[in-house]
């Protein structure tokens, strides 16, 4: 049986059948997986944990996917799945390293300078290092609209906050990543 990549409704009736269920969830990590690592992957830094963090990731899909309500779209739900799991890990490795977040931040920001292709002149290395400068929140915020060009609609359901905090939220981290360019 040829399983094509269609629809995600379409993915999602494939799941549900237990003759195609593996090919259906092998089709939908490969029609998203890409987008999901970067969202992780700019959030925890290294390769190595955003494949820990994706692995979490897929785990909770599998499991969650046949009671997925489809009361949002596909892409949304995984983006929440992956949020949290990227969130929870960041946590956990605050509390295993017992440093404070900003010092966990700040080692992602020594990691960025550390990196063999950094110049520091480069505006797009000033944009990853004013990005670790932001609160959590506003980091993940810039993340989803800036890269990802989500929509506020959609950004509030994966992060469950109103679109007019989105947008103060995206305001502020704007203007301060200007401010770090500026400045450094």
């Amino acid at each position: 049986m040829q399983l094509t990549v269609n629809s995600d409704t379409e993915l999602l009736i494939q799941f549900r059948n237990p003759v195609t269920k593996e090919k259906a969830f092998t089709s939908i990590l490969k029609k998203y997986q890409e987008k999901l690592y970067w969202h992780v992957r700019r959030m925890v830094i290294e390769h190595e944990d955003a494949n820990d963090v994706l692995q979490n990731v897929f785990i909770r899909v599998w499991n969650g996917l046949e009671n997925f309500r489809e009361d949002s779209q596909l892409y949304t739900w995984l983006y929440r799945i992956a949020t949290n799991e990227t969130l929870t890990f960041l946590e956990q490795k605050k509390k295993r390293t017992f440093v404070s977040l900003s010092d966990v931040e700040s080692g992602l920001s020594n990691k960025i300078m550390a990196d063999k292709d950094f110049d520091g002149n480069k505006l797009e290395w000033k944009l990853q290092l004013g990005i670790q400068q932001l609160p959590e929140k506003q980091r993940i915020v810039f993340q989803l609209r800036y890269y990802d060009e989500m929509p506020y609609e959609e950004m509030s359901r994966v992060l469950d906050t109103s679109e007019g905090a989105l947008k103060a939220s995206y305001h502020h981290a704007v203007k301060k990543i200007e401010d770090y360019i500026k400045n450094h």
